[in-house]
């Protein structure tokens, strides 16, 4: 398949340090969601916009794209009636076609748009709510058993701000005062629309503040990039509260004329079922996801002829997943990297890359961005093939953290460059290994060990699933390797199988010293393996003091 346009000559094969330039290769365009919207339903009017996937696995309600421009400017008007510009409201649910209305009612009245989990409980919305400012509340009445709507009640007595909570499947309440004589207000692209809550894989979420120009220009170089036609039918299995759905998913395919299929909750059945029935051209997924999607197609191999490409990131993707999922599904895999505060791609491999690297890397920059390798030591650009830390810059970048200026500064520097705290490797051509977290380092004796090595040797063992590789206190060395391992189905951990398996592809300092078999993963809602979880439940375990 041909490389999409810009590739070749635009894209350097002889960097002299770890500095990708920022390349010109894909068009930076100057608009905000609404406009957006408006020119979608201009050019494709009759076009299937949005299809809802039923909780029984059938196809609910359908949009156009003129009448989700009709219905999303009749929510901003009756939005404007309750809410000022500029203020936040807060949509909390799972994936549904109001939530994606609300996505953009709110850009287009101008209002922000806070995202939060629908598996919060009492105190973590509270938290959200209280420190967005939100004043207003949209939620589901439960999600899997969590009472969204009675949590809201509870919660909303103590928040002076909050001035609404509304149930936001019942119609006659979301559309309240409704009227087509309310005027919209003017919204600039690089206004705030979106408020997003950091994962919390390591700790207290912080508000990543992102405006329109980097969500839409984003995730259409990403579609772009990816091969995606006009006309193609996406499944949408992310969450819509975290950038991979409200932004790659459904921006990306609003800017090509794409039908989005909205899964509400996960469910690997549901969606090898759909990409069926509905010829699905394309999705994207979490690792665990794709692992699940798998495991099930292996008892039930039902072709997908339609189905052309397949993408994962939000956590490390093993090379033998990309290579079995391109086998299994005859597709091409794109490996995307970023994170919410750069709207939210850094890099992602293409339609033509060398094979291993299109395993084995998380691709190039993406278009319009600087990146770069910095050595921890020195704070200058490290060597090609050295590790540092990955930092970016470009018109993606966040706006800041919410009522957070000490942890902007912290995380965007003088010089404009966004501190991912990923530590990695750039190669001449500009391919990018994401070898751990700076914060995840685990230091051994005093040296420095970085997890992400350690797990891709684990996943080549054929018994290995799913493995996630954590430093737990140790009183000689400081910190101790553990590795935590979902056997594939049907097996059982074996210690002494990976542990010759490590010795005799690693150093001995990084075979781990613990083996922990598990059958599932604490995990964000955004389907990271919670590491910091991991670590509590082993000290806990050993009651080993933190």
């Amino acid at each position: 398949m041909a490389a999409p346009k810009g590739e070749g000559g635009m894209y350097p094969a002889n960097l002299s340090e770890s500095l990708f330039p920022a390349r010109q290769d894909q068009p930076l365009r100057n608009l905000t969601i609404g406009d957006a919207l408006r020119e979608a339903a201009a050019r494709w009017p009759d076009a299937e916009a949005l299809a809802e996937i039923c909780g029984d696995g059938g196809i609910g309600r359908r949009w156009t794209f003129a009448a989700l421009l009709a219905d999303s400017e009749r929510l901003a008007r009756a939005l404007l009636t309750r809410f000022h510009p500029g203020e936040r409201i807060c949509a909390w649910g799972p994936n549904t076609p109001e939530w994606v209305m609300l996505e953009f009612a709110t850009a287009i009245a101008g209002l922000v748009l806070v995202t939060a989990n629908p598996g919060l409980k009492a105190r973590e919305i509270a938290y959200v709510l209280g420190q967005s400012g939100a004043v207003g509340l949209f939620a589901v009445r439960e999600h899997r058993g969590n009472p969204l709507l009675a949590i809201a009640a509870e919660v909303a007595r103590d928040l002076i701000a909050l001035r609404e909570v509304t149930d936001m499947e019942d119609p006659d309440a979301l559309f309240a005062h409704a009227g087509p004589e309310r005027p919209v207000p003017d919204v600039a692209p690089v206004d705030p629309v979106q408020i997003q809550y950091t994962s919390g894989t390591t700790g207290f979420p912080k508000g990543v503040t992102l405006h329109h120009n980097g969500l839409l220009n984003n995730s259409r170089h990403h579609f772009t990039l990816a091969n995606i036609a006009p006309g193609d039918r996406m499944l949408l299995m992310l969450p819509l509260f975290h950038t991979g759905g409200c932004a790659l998913g459904m921006l990306g395919g609003l800017q090509l004329g794409c039908c989005t299929f909205l899964l509400r909750q996960f469910d690997p059945q549901v969606a090898l079922r759909i990409a069926q029935s509905e010829g699905i051209a394309a999705f994207l997924g979490v690792p665990t996801m794709l692992q699940a999607i798998a495991e099930v197609h292996e008892a039930d191999p039902r072709p997908l002829p339609a189905l052309h490409t397949v993408g994962s990131g939000g956590s490390m993707v093993p090379p033998e997943l990309v290579r079995d999922i391109t086998r299994r599904f005859d597709c091409t895999f794109v490996i995307v990297y970023g994170q919410t505060e750069s709207s939210p791609l850094l890099t992602m491999t293409r339609h033509g890359d060398d094979r291993d690297k299109a395993c084995e890397t998380v691709g190039r920059p993406m278009p319009h961005l600087d990146l770069a390798i910095f050595d921890l030591a020195t704070g200058g650009i490290a060597a090609l093939g050295e590790q540092g830390e990955i930092r970016a810059r470009g018109y993606a970048l966040m706006l800041g953290y919410h009522e957070n200026p000490e942890a902007t500064a912290a995380a965007i520097d003088t010089d404009g460059w966004l501190h991912t705290g990923d530590i990695g490797t750039m190669d001449a051509e500009g391919f990018v290994r994401v070898t751990g977290r700076v914060k995840e380092m685990i230091i051994r004796g005093g040296e420095n060990l970085f997890p992400a090595e350690i797990e891709n040797v684990l996943l080549e063992h054929p018994d290995v699933a799913e493995v996630a590789v954590v430093g737990v206190p140790d009183q000689r060395l400081g910190e101790a390797v553990a590795a935590f391992v979902r056997p594939v189905p049907g097996r059982r951990m074996d210690e002494a199988a990976l542990f010759a398996h490590c010795r005799g592809q690693m150093a001995a300092q990084k075979t781990p010293a613990h083996w922990i078999e598990v059958s599932e993963w604490p995990l964000t809602g955004s389907g990271k393996i919670q590491k910091f979880e991991l670590r509590r439940q082993w000290e806990e375990a050993r009651a080993v003091p933190a």
